[in-house]
């Protein structure tokens, strides 16, 4: 789905009824919202969290949309948004003892991830950070605070 919001093409994809845990999705989440595609598959690539190997699936179909419904590049877009909803709990039972029940929850997600096209701002791209012209100039030795040492403290002699 395309909307057009401040001339820029809004891109998302969504993977509904994921079997992971929202409140784990959203930690791995936290660490690509608002980064280039390729910051962020690099940042997926080396998380160690299950969550992560999902998320990128997601990624990777958000970019393929952007690329084939709208033709943008891949590598000029940015997460504007990536969110883990709530989807439907899958109950589950299991036999505990004197015929009681241990209930299991096995929680679902639904993972949505908008890409929007980069800002570009060619003359603040090209310019390079400049170094500072002034040398830092060490102070006379006079107004160098000295470092005191403490003295160990005296042992009290035990009175017997």
């Amino acid at each position: 789905m395309a909307v057009a919001t401040d001339q820029r093409q809004e891109v998302r994809a969504v993977a509904k009824w994921v079997r992971l845990s929202p409140q784990k999705a959203r930690v791995v989440l936290k660490h690509i919202r608002g980064r280039s595609v390729p910051e962020a598959r690099t940042v997926l690539a080396f998380t160690p969290r299950v969550a992560a190997r999902e998320i990128e699936k997601v990624l990777r179909s958000a970019v393929a949309n952007a690329e084939e419904n709208h033709g943008l590049s891949g590598n000029d877009l940015v997460v504007a948004a990536a969110v883990a909803d709530v989807g439907p709990v899958l109950k589950r039972w299991k036999a505990r003892a004197r015929g009681r029940v241990g209930r299991i929850r096995k929680p679902t997600c639904h993972i949505t991830i908008t890409l929007v096209e980069a800002e570009r701002r060619p003359d603040v791209a090209r310019q390079q950070p400049k170094a500072p012209e002034t040398t830092a100039v060490e102070a006379p030795a006079e107004e160098k605070a000295e470092v005191r040492r403490r003295k160990p403290a005296k042992k009290k002699e035990a009175t017997a």
